[in-house]
């Protein structure tokens, strides 16, 4: 799907002209450019939670020549998706509480986060 879908999608189901629904789209999106570039967490009830993080420099390795390498420090856009959405994915019924699933994941990733922790570490492939 590309931004032109998503304006076109706008522009059926809502009614708006379609310059109208193109300035909607851009808006959203710039908002949401603009909050993640400050670094502040975007969390949508039940689709997901944006947000930003620090990745340290470390060493690499060149898969072709064995050389290590220095990756540098930067910044990474992370996704985790709420449990309304992951039930939809996989074409099950959405948690009947899914705000209080999607508050009990938030305040499991903010404590991980204030432990200096990924939310994301320790689980195992499946366990999300």
């Amino acid at each position: 799907m590309t931004k032109a879908d998503i304006i076109e999608g706008v522009y059926e189901k809502v009614g708006f002209s379609k310059k109208e629904s193109a300035e909607i789209v851009e808006l959203v999106f710039d908002t949401v450019k603009e909050t993640l570039e400050r670094g502040d967490k975007i969390k949508i009830s039940g689709f997901g939670n944006f947000q930003v993080r620090q990745k340290k420099a470390r060493v690499g390795r060149n898969p072709q020549t064995g050389k290590e390498i220095e990756i540098s420090a930067r910044r990474v856009l992370t996704f985790r998706p709420s449990q309304v959405l992951k039930s939809a994915l996989n074409g099950e019924a959405p948690p009947a509480n899914h705000a209080e699933i999607d508050a009990q994941e938030e305040a499991a990733a903010d404590a991980a986060e204030a432990r200096g922790e990924d939310f994301d570490e320790g689980m195992e492939e499946g366990d999300e």
